[in-house]
Order: C-alpha cells, then sequence, then structure tokens
C-alpha cells in the first residue's frame, strides 16, 4: 500500500547537471534521453539538478555491449555523491556479468546492504525499464514492472530520509575489492555506451538544491 500523501506522478527530467567529463555525456531535453560513454577519457556522471523527498525514479536503460568488466554503471539517488553521512538508493550494473544487477541503499552513510538479483536477459541487448519507488515507510526496486525488492522501514535500522538527488554514472571500478566486484578492466570493445531514455523524476516533491547546477 502507498503511503498516505505520496504522490507517485511522474515527469520527465528537463534539466541535468554533469559532473565530470561533460563531452561524454550527452542529453537531449527533446527526446528525454541521456547517453554516457567509457572510453579512453574515463566514464562520467550526470545529476539532476533539483532534489526530491520521496516519489517514484525511473528510466529505460539499455546497458553497454561488449566486454564490460571492470565498469560498473547505474542509475541511483543519492543525498550527495562523495558525501560520508550519505543516504542513497541504488541500482547497479556490475560488468563482469550483464545477467545480474545488484541493489543497495544507505542510511546515514551505512550501507553493505548489497542484493543480487538475477534479471532473466542480459541487460545490453534491449532497454528494460528501472525504478525505484521510495516512500516514507517503504521502498521498492522494480524491473520491467515487477517488484525485485522492497524494504520495509520499521523492519529495519536505518533508513533514507534525507532529500536526494537522481544520479547515473559509468565509470571503472576494477580496483575495488582486487576486481572481485565488477572483474577485471579489459577495455576490448570501447568505446562503452550506456543508453537511458524516458527518464521520469517525481511531481511535486522537489525541494530546494544546494548543489552548483
Amino acid at each position: 500500500m502507498a503511503d498516505p500523501g505520496i504522490h507517485h506522478e511522474t515527469q520527465p527530467i528537463n534539466q541535468i547537471a554533469i559532473d565530470y567529463t561533460p563531452e561524454a555525456c550527452t542529453h537531449c531535453p527533446e527526446s528525454n534521453s541521456i547517453t554516457l560513454t567509457y572510453d579512453h577519457r574515463g566514464g562520467a556522471r550526470w545529476r539532476s539538478t533539483t532534489r526530491f523527498l520521496y516519489g517514484t525514479f525511473s528510466s529505460l536503460i539499455q546497458c553497454p555491449k561488449g566486454n564490460t568488466s571492470g565498469l560498473n554503471f547505474n542509475i541511483y539517488l543519492c543525498s550527495l555523491e562523495g558525501d560520508k553521512s550519505q543516504d542513497e538508493i541504488d541500482f547497479e550494473f556490475l560488468g563482469k556479468d550483464k545477467t545480474i544487477v545488484q541493489t543497495n541503499y544507505y542510511a546515514s552513510g551505512t550501507g553493505n546492504r548489497e542484493e543480487i538479483h538475477d534479471l532473466g536477459f542480459d541487460c545490453s541487448d534491449a532497454f528494460h525499464e528501472y525504478v525505484i519507488k521510495w516512500c516514507p515507510s517503504f521502498m521498492e526496486w522494480l524491473i520491467d514492472g515487477k517488484v525485485v525488492r522492497k524494504v520495509e522501514k520499521r523492519e529495519v535500522e536505518g533508513f533514507p530520509e534525507k532529500p536526494m538527488l537522481l544520479y547515473a554514472s559509468i565509470w571503472d571500478a576494477s580496483y575495488i575489492c582486487d576486481a572481485t566486484w565488477t572483474g577485471p578492466y579489459m577495455g576490448c570493445d570501447a568505446p562503452y555506451v550506456c543508453l537511458y531514455k524516458d527518464i521520469c523524476v517525481p511531481v511535486g516533491t522537489a525541494v530546494e538544491c544546494s548543489c552548483d547546477s
């Protein structure tokens, strides 16, 4: 059951900020599409220019083709990237295996709540819909309309409650855990392109953003 007072109406994202390597990120507001590229320049990260407090966030995503070992590509909510006390809710693709996705969340900087989900498909073969539904009393992660994970606030210690930005990035994560998380980076099929379209954010839950846009 949805939380009273939380409206899950959404609207297309109409403005983004690019945190690094702007030449590796292409945004087309008219088609509501974003392209991220990883190559010799490294990767890129985009984010919304507005924070949101609760609501539904969604995107159709087609992940990069080829041997993506070592790379992480994703879509996630975060109160502020790089802040050690951040709240966060993630979908993360691990380049070593494109038939799985990892979900995770942080509350006041504490994470370690990872779960791995079998997709039943190769995430690079076609567009699929990924949805994060964030309410005051629960969170849901959905893929193609199916709930793959639900967390009830009353059942856990720590729950994301800070206003958050919507982020997405592609980066080389092969240095983490001696390459056991995403695999060793191979780079044999660069450039790697991650496609996002029909990106939607909540209506009516935006809060003032103190980040540079």
